[in-house]
């Protein structure tokens, strides 16, 4: 692979693929149940091609170009292609609502935005009226949109073919323009999640994607073969980078699914060789295949309970190539010829080479229950602000419980408080529009505020996260509070889909409980329970059964650990819904908002503490179609058994 020199942005790298491997697949995408393929080369003509009908728009040096839609080859193409013409690409994120679109197209002041389909073409009309500096509107899908006003939008296609009709006119003057960009030229604009208040825009230069990218590829040794599923949002900085910045560095494949419902079956057709996923991705799979297990006839649970048990005692060592004996060595190639290897065909992961989970922690069960398999499972911390990376773990060095060493070209330091402080050149130029926060930051040295507390250990090196530095506090008796590590554990639960943990300040731990309704739906089914909604399935008293004995189990887990053993969870409550991204309660990248939910649930938060044993409450929802309406329950809280010194302090009391 060729040295940095002049490959100074993604156009320079894509004629770089382009001409080195022009015949190598580039982007692969499902439609209708077939795979359509374009090489490298034919991957570059259309790009050109729709830059050429970009400049027949109009689009100028420096516009803001908004792409919304689930993941195409037309979408990367369009913000390759708005790049080349000196343009910014701002991903938005593809389930949000039009209310949460208004900020950003307004903060960016776009003037072109780049859509999926009729669903993303509706959400700008709809706020149209007040984001007045729209002037085109360009869709990939035309299904719908024969009677729509295309005074001022157009089909991509049209646009494609305006561009090849007039190459004539505007070949010179694209090439001037994709000669102008070098290495501090913006590439990409990402706006951050906004878990405590209005998302940020974070602008990320060539220099900042593209040295990432280098480092990240040299340090996982992928290269131009391998092949990547793109599913995960096109605004969150994780797609940009694996999908755009890494494949362009190395030139490997990038592969579209058709839709979220088919995603799972598309990525055993792919089999993937470098996979992405934040934990509740993992989490959810293994909740599928926990629920297909209890569905196994007795012979066949007994095997996957006697093989997975093999697999939890040796499988992550003979991952890293440790010493292990012959008969475990043997009984585990049986465990995979019967067990491990169907299963990880089924999910897709046969050929996965290197696999990463970031965005949130990882529960640590759920983490070692896919290395036993054979999976290269690793952990690597991240933010936006960063490209991505700030530490990785190495081959051979994998734990749950760390985030691994600084990824190359990357210096991470512990302040005084325990916040991380990372500099590296992936760091971002700025926050868009906002010197302010950009000062509070990143100082003038380069070094930026996480807003994460951790320490590195002093044997490995390893760096270790323990929560939000803004989430991590006292109890009233001073012991430490970091809600995340519980609430990790919590969701290692199949029949749990989100937790929330309070106890800042206060003498004890409680908390909310989301169920599962997938599976715990089908648990009620094997048990003969009836239930109407998800309101009453999550108030019914056998689910409460099954809850409590989730939440002592992982009392007991925490109380082994003397520094969060203050962490056990005294009460709890099953929440009458989802917590969700469409009711403020969520980012869209599924990040608990914990002072919205402060706010919102206040009422249940005291009912914990003030010792009732049940409490009435009135919860405001957003439908799917913007409408809001109101849910009413009843909801019970229950007591739960806490260990140790915890327990121990509370009966003095």
């Amino acid at each position: 692979m060729a040295e940095t020199g002049d490959l100074v942005s993604i156009p320079a790298l894509l004629h770089r693929n382009a001409t080195a491997f022009p015949r190598q697949p580039a982007y692969r995408e499902k439609e209708f149940g077939i795979w359509q393929v374009w090489s490298w080369a034919e991957a570059a003509s259309e790009i050109r091609a729709i830059a050429l009908g970009f400049l027949a728009l109009g689009m100028q040096r420096g516009d803001h170009v908004a792409v919304v839609g689930r993941n195409r080859p037309a979408l990367y193409w369009s913000m390759v292609a708005a790049q080349m013409c000196g343009a910014v690409p701002v991903p938005l994120y593809q389930d949000a609502v039009a209310e949460e679109m208004v900020y950003v197209l307004d903060h960016c002041g776009a003037r072109f935005v780049i859509c999926g389909d009729q669903e993303q073409v509706d959400k700008v009309i709809e706020v149209q009226d007040r984001i007045h500096h729209i002037e085109q509107v360009v869709y990939v899908d035309k299904r719908g949109m024969r009677k729509y006003d295309h005074s001022r939008m157009n089909w991509l296609e049209d646009v494609v073919a305006e561009g090849r009709a007039a190459h004539r006119r505007f070949d010179e003057e694209l090439d001037r323009r994709i000669a102008e960009l070098d290495y501090g030229s913006t590439c990409v604009m990402l706006y951050t999640s906004g878990t405590t208040g209005k998302p940020k825009g974070v602008v990320l230069s060539n220099r900042n994607i593209i040295e990432t990218s280098k480092n990240s590829v040299a340090f996982d040794g992928l290269r131009p073969g391998d092949e990547v599923l793109a599913y995960l949002p096109m605004a969150w900085v994780g797609d940009f980078i694996f999908s755009v910045g890494q494949a362009m560095w190395t030139g490997f494949c990038v592969n579209c699914p058709e839709s979220a419902t088919t995603m799972m079956n598309d990525l055993r057709e792919i089999g993937p060789t470098y996979f992405f996923a934040p934990p509740r991705v993992f989490e959810g799979q293994l909740t599928n295949v926990m629920i297909r297990m209890e569905d196994a006839g007795r012979i066949k649970k007994a095997l996957f309970r006697h093989y997975m048990e093999v697999a939890r005692r040796v499988g992550p060592a003979i991952l890293d190539g440790r010493p292990v004996s012959t008969a475990d060595r043997i009984a585990y190639w049986i465990g995979d010829k019967l067990i491990y290897g169907p299963l990880k065909n089924t999910l897709g992961f046969s050929r996965v080479r290197v696999g990463y989970t970031a965005g949130e922690a990882i529960g640590p069960e759920i983490f070692d229950f896919y290395r036993s398999l054979g999976i290269n499972l690793k952990q690597l911390y991240g933010q936006t602000e960063a490209s991505v990376f700030i530490t990785q773990q190495p081959d051979g060095q994998v734990r749950s419980d760390t985030v691994g060493v600084p990824s190359p070209g990357v210096e991470v330091r512990i302040a005084e408080t325990g916040e991380v402080f990372y500099r590296s050149p992936g760091t971002f130029v700025a926050y868009y529009k906002n010197p302010e926060s950009t000062a509070s930051t990143k100082d003038a040295e380069g070094w930026v505020a996480t807003g994460d507390a951790g320490f590195f250990e002093e044997a490995t090196g390893h760096l270790r996260i323990i929560d939000r530095a803004k989430d991590v506090g006292k109890m009233a008796d001073g012991r430490l509070f970091a809600p995340k590590y519980v609430e990790n554990k919590l969701k290692f639960y199949p029949s749990i889909l989100e937790a929330v943990v309070f106890g800042n300040g206060r003498e004890r731990c409680t908390a909310f409980l989301n169920i599962d309704l997938a599976a715990v739906g089908n648990w009620a089914e094997r048990n003969n329970i009836a239930y109407s909604s998800y309101q009453e399935l999550a108030g019914h008293p056998k689910v409460y059964e099954m809850m409590k004995g989730h939440v002592e189990e992982v009392n007991r887990s925490v109380a082994e650990d003397p520094m969060l053993s203050g962490c056990q969870i005294h009460r709890f409550l099953i929440l009458h819904k989802e917590l969700d991204a469409d009711d403020g309660e969520m980012t869209r990248t599924r990040k608990v908002r914990r002072k919205v939910i402060e706010e919102k649930y206040h009422d249940l938060i005291a009912a914990l503490y003030d010792g009732r044993t049940s409490i009435h409450t009135e919860t405001e929802v957003t439908y799917e179609d913007g409408r809001k309406g109101a849910i009413r329950a009843t909801l019970r809280i229950e007591d739960a058994a806490t260990h140790g010194a915890s327990a121990q302090r509370m009966a003095a009391e």
